[in-house]
Formats: structure tokens, sequence, C-alpha cells
């Protein structure tokens, strides 16, 4: 079983968890139930994916006491406390459960806002509202304003990252402060899959291409949250213990890099 991470308010957060971006609403329930089934602790969801009632529907068919469920705070019409606790209050009675991890999924850097949300953030958190409190699409800069305006540190930063865009500088930036790195789209929106030298590795293992890239992730350090809807692959992006991916295949993954996004990046999302 994959292992979970220390983070740095105490709490253990699984490495392998799944998400539920551009899941539709009607696949929504039984993609949650396929998960846990699996194997699955970790849940990836937010406000913006507009499917939190229907993951509520599945939390209430499975042991949830079990289940790590993160949330995310959007933040595009308004960023003002009240907008937060609003959009917090929401999320808790869709989902019909309280919420593990909540997040701040954009710093949308033009408003100058963030820090005042990450303020409520940590008064949920001193409320008991809110186990653990993370940030989404934080660059470093962002990060330092948090740290140094308030004195506490995210314990979890979700950023794109996979083997196109590691993201090295931030994570040792993260791992210097305690932060745990996440990686959302870690296969690099399937974008991956196909690359030779990927296949090539996945060949010699005898493992997928989607495996390889994951154990790539684990053996980086931090967490990662792939997708999918297939319950077969949901099982065989867990299964990846059984094999260790050598210091050649790292640096031959490592060639991969090129700074290549497949979403937005941090300073662009007004």
């Amino acid at each position: 079983m994959v292992a979970d991470l220390r983070l740095n308010d105490g709490h253990l957060l699984p490495a392998l968890g799944f998400g539920l971006y551009k899941v539709a609403p009607r696949e929504t329930e039984a993609v949650v139930r396929a998960g846990f089934e699996a194997g699955y602790r970790l849940l990836d969801g937010a406000e913006f994916y507009q499917n939190e009632n229907e993951v509520g529907a599945a939390l209430r068919q499975v042991n949830r006491a079990a289940l790590t469920v993160t949330s995310k705070f959007w933040g595009e019409e308004s960023q003002d406390p009240e907008a937060v606790l609003r959009a917090f209050d929401a999320s808790t009675k869709a989902l019909g459960t309280g919420i593990d991890v909540y997040m701040i999924h954009w710093p949308r850097p033009k408003r100058n806002q963030y820090v005042d949300v990450w303020r409520v953030l940590i008064e949920l958190q001193g409320q008991g509202r809110v186990r653990t409190i993370g940030v989404s699409n934080f660059a470093r800069n962002h990060l330092e304003r948090l740290i140094e305006e308030t004195g506490v540190v995210p314990a979890i930063n979700q950023v794109e990252s996979h083997p196109w865009l590691p993201q090295h500088d931030l994570r040792a930036f993260h791992a210097r402060h305690g932060i745990v790195t996440q990686a959302w789209s870690p296969l690099g929106r399937g974008r991956l899959l196909n690359d030779p030298v990927i296949g090539r590795i996945a060949s010699r293992l005898e493992v997928t291409p989607a495996q390889v890239i994951i154990r790539w992730h684990l053996q980086l350090g931090g967490t990662l949250i792939p997708k999918s809807t297939n319950p077969r692959r949901l099982s065989e992006n867990l299964d990846v213990d059984n094999f260790e991916l050598s210091v050649q295949d790292m640096a031959d993954i490592a060639t991969l890099e090129n700074g290549q996004r497949t979403g937005t990046h941090p300073d662009d999302r007004n």
C-alpha cells in the first residue's frame, strides 16, 4: 500500500489519491464508489468541479471515516471573507459531511486578496471546522507572502507537475518549509502516456505508462491525484508498489523536462 505522508500540522495524507476535475456529475457517484473500492483513501474535489452534491451522495455509501476529502475555494466572483465562508458552508452542505482539507484554488495575484482569504482558512482551522488547510497553484512569491504576513505555513501546495514540468525549484522551497507538494495533471492530462521514453521503461518493467509516471512522482516525493473514470484504470494507477524505477530510469525521465504546461500559469488566472 502506498505510504501516507506526515503534514506540518501533524496529520497524515495519503501519497496517492484520485481527482474529480471534469468528472461529469452523472458519473461522479459511481467514480467515487469505484475509487473507494479500489483502495483509494484520498479524494480531491473542489467547488469549481460542480459535482460536490454527487460526491456527497457517494460518501453516504462508503466508509467516510476512512477517506480524506478535499475541497477548494474558487473565488472568481469575490474573494471577500464573507464569500469564503459562504463557499465553505456550501461545499460542506453539498458534501453532507465535514471537509478534511480546504484549499485556496488559485491565488489570483492581480486581485491581491489571497492573504486575506488565507486568514479566513486559518480561522476555520482554528475553529475546528476543517482539519488541514492548504493552497493550490501558488508560486514561491505567493507562499512567501502568506508565511511572512500570517506566520502560518500551508500544509499542502497543489500544483501542476509531471515529467515535462517537475517544478524542482518549487519542490525544494516546499521541502525547506515543510509543505507537501501535491501534483495535479500528474500524467500531463494523458499526453505523456505516449511518450517513447516512458513507453520503453513501461515495456521493460511490464507495467503501464501511467504506472511509470505515478511511480516517478512517488520517488520524486510528495503526493499526486491522477484522474480516471474507468474502474480498471483506477485500480491500475494504485498498483505501483511492486516495482521501482532505477537511477537510470529517473535520469531518462528527467530529460523530458521542457517547462510545458497543460493548464493555466498561476499569474494568468485573474
